[in-house]
């Protein structure tokens, strides 16, 4: 047999170690469980650094942050090297004001520099840093990664393929499609994405069985349902490296000091000034193209209506919009607000988080593409926005505000017209899928753990008949 030339065998290696990922799902016991933490906020920490390389799937305002600083301080003192947090932007001043908040030393950085403890950046800088500098890597708002083809989901998961230990932490783990959350298995090393869909999913993309539309899930023109029986294995899977919780009575904690208050959601369907050319009347919008026609058709009428609604009551509120043009006009309408776009350097833009956030800029103009994720509003409880077909941006842009420690009834004022009515339909629909997903991820965790009072999580082993009859 011939050996192979130096240079193919090199080349072979050097694939074999880009696809490699560790296979230890070990971790340890925290060394470190500060007193400040809640009861189930201690459970979810000790059980994922128990795992090692692990996903939290945690409602907005659940105190994500804080888990995943004393999770990152665990690591960092048990490997005595430094720890990475990414977040998205802006929020890393926000988690640096956290880690104070509590004691904890967090340090920014901005040029890739590993220095010791614990370190945040934003997704955009991660490219600058090196994997092998790491103990550990944090995650904060993973969702960033949901997209299988998105550029930002190969950027994450190369950095951490080897790193030791992970953490992922979202409330919007999928929020479109349950086969979603095999970017997430994969940037923890567990299953691929394509192998997750070979064993638990079955391509239904030439069928024509509506019968089972509801199991039905994919993007990109594939449609993927479950196999035969692979449902309730499909999400204990999941809970092998998962933990999802929309409130602590999921894993049986007191939600007492976790009520929210009221949210009130009114939909304000605009006339258009001006129908579609060649119709006689307004119609619903149908497809991408109609959509974008009547979005632009109607950008004087939807703006007029939503800056009337924020105008004259004195108090902080955010626009939401989606075109540029939309943010000049409502910046025009209303001149005291100050808008966040992507033209902005990444200091202006945290400078105007920052004005909002203290108070000193009443008026927020933005996309939810820029400010949806990570950032804690509780100050303001009136929000205004014009729906597109993103679920997640919908959810995260509400949830900005209506989370744990807002004191007051939460309004969301959507604004829109007849013709964009079918938007509102969908993000119902998507609404209904993402419960759907948490109450199924909920339940088979509570079937396969055991949780309790002490803040531990074991899992309930079962002794076979057979063995337990022997003496």
């Amino acid at each position: 047999m011939l050996a192979p030339r130096a240079g193919v065998a090199n080349d072979y290696l050097s694939f074999l170690e880009r696809k490699a990922q560790l296979g230890s799902d070990d971790g340890f016991s925290p060394s470190w469980m500060p007193d400040f933490l809640f009861d189930f906020q201690s459970a979810l920490t000790t059980w994922a650094l128990r795992k090692g390389r692990s996903a939290l799937f945690e409602d907005c305002g659940l105190g994500k942050s804080v888990q995943e600083l004393v999770w990152a301080e665990n690591v960092t003192r048990r490997k005595n090297r430094p720890v990475l947090i990414v977040t998205p932007l802006a929020v890393n001043a926000q988690m640096t004001q956290e880690g104070a908040k509590f004691g904890i030393d967090v340090r920014r950085s901005d040029d890739g520099t590993a220095r010791a403890g614990l370190n945040v950046t934003n997704y955009e800088r991660l490219h600058l840093f090196n994997p092998n500098d790491w103990a550990g890597v944090v995650c904060d708002e993973s969702s960033a990664i949901k997209s299988f083809a998105g550029k930002r989901r190969k950027v994450v998961t190369e950095f951490m393929r080897k790193i030791e230990f992970r953490l992922l932490a979202t409330a919007t783990a999928a929020p479109n499609d349950f086969v979603e959350l095999g970017t997430s298995s994969e940037a923890l090393g567990q299953l691929g994405h394509m192998d997750m869909l070979n064993r638990f999913f079955k391509n239904d993309q030439n069928t024509s069985d509506t019968s089972k539309k509801w199991r039905t899930h994919g993007g990109g023109g594939d449609k993927w349902r479950f196999k035969g029986h692979a449902e309730s294995h499909f999400w204990r899977w999941v809970c092998s490296w998962a933990r999802a919780i929309r409130k602590p009575s999921d894993l049986g904690f007191d939600d007492s000091r976790f009520t929210l208050p009221p949210l009130i959601e009114n939909q304000h369907i605009v006339k258009a000034a001006r129908i579609p050319d060649g119709q006689l009347f307004e119609t619903y919008a149908q497809g991408l193209w109609e959509e974008r026609e009547e979005q632009r058709r109607t950008i004087a009428e939807r703006c007029d209506t939503a800056a009337e609604l924020v105008r004259h009551t004195n108090e902080p509120a955010v626009l939401w919009c989606h075109l540029n043009d939309e943010g000049k006009m409502l910046r025009k309408l209303l001149p005291e607000a100050r808008e966040v776009s992507g033209a902005d350097s990444p200091e202006r833009k945290e400078e105007t988080f920052a004005a909002f956030a203290n108070g000193s800029a009443r008026l927020l103009i933005i996309k939810p593409k820029i400010g949806a994720w990570g950032l804690n509003w509780q100050h303001c409880a009136h929000t205004v926005a014009f729906p597109s077909h993103s679920y997640e941006q919908r959810y995260q842009s509400i949830r900005r505000f209506w989370r744990f420690g807002q004191t007051k009834p939460v309004v969301v004022d959507t604004v829109t017209t007849e013709g964009g009515m079918l938007v509102l339909k969908n993000l119902q629909r998507k609404a209904k899928q993402a419960d759907d997903m948490f109450t199924a991820l909920v339940s088979e965790m509570n079937n396969s753990i055991k949780v309790n009072r002490a803040a531990q999580f074991d899992r309930e082993s079962e002794v076979p008949s057979w063995l337990s009859s022997i003496k």
